[in-house]
């Protein structure tokens, strides 16, 4: 499980004058997952590129493997997948005012462990 219940603690964290607003709050966790979103982006395009260049490099399987449009396909799927969950996440407070910053919490958990498959997939060799 993602560490969903860490993430809403940071994003109730006091700030030096000892409390947030819930506009604060929000903003931070938005913040939070921007930057998840920004990375995962970079890491994308980095694993993108590598799928391609292996595809155009392996000639012994008929024009490649078909790396890149696996990951495509991964990706498409992981996002289906990250989007529900986090809907469910941000259900546990539906009504409440922690359902928004449940669910950016969420995705940007999430976020953050897909950047780092994504960049996995870059193998060596």
């Amino acid at each position: 499980m993602l560490k969903q219940a860490s993430a809403l603690a940071l994003a109730f964290a006091a700030t030096p004058t000892g409390e947030q607003t819930q506009a604060q709050v929000i903003r931070t966790a938005d913040q939070r997952y921007k930057s998840a979103d920004a990375a995962i982006a970079r890491e994308w395009t980095a694993a993108n590129s590598f799928m391609k260049k292996r595809d155009s490099a392996d000639r012994s399987r008929g024009g490649g493997f078909g790396y890149a449009a696996a990951l495509l396909a991964s990706q498409r799927a992981w996002f289906g997948y990250r989007d529900a969950q986090c809907v469910i996440a941000g259900g546990e407070y539906a009504g409440g005012s922690m359902k928004v910053m449940a669910r950016f919490g969420c995705l940007a958990d999430f976020s953050r462990e897909r950047g780092k498959q994504l960049a996995a997939l870059r193998w060596r060799g």
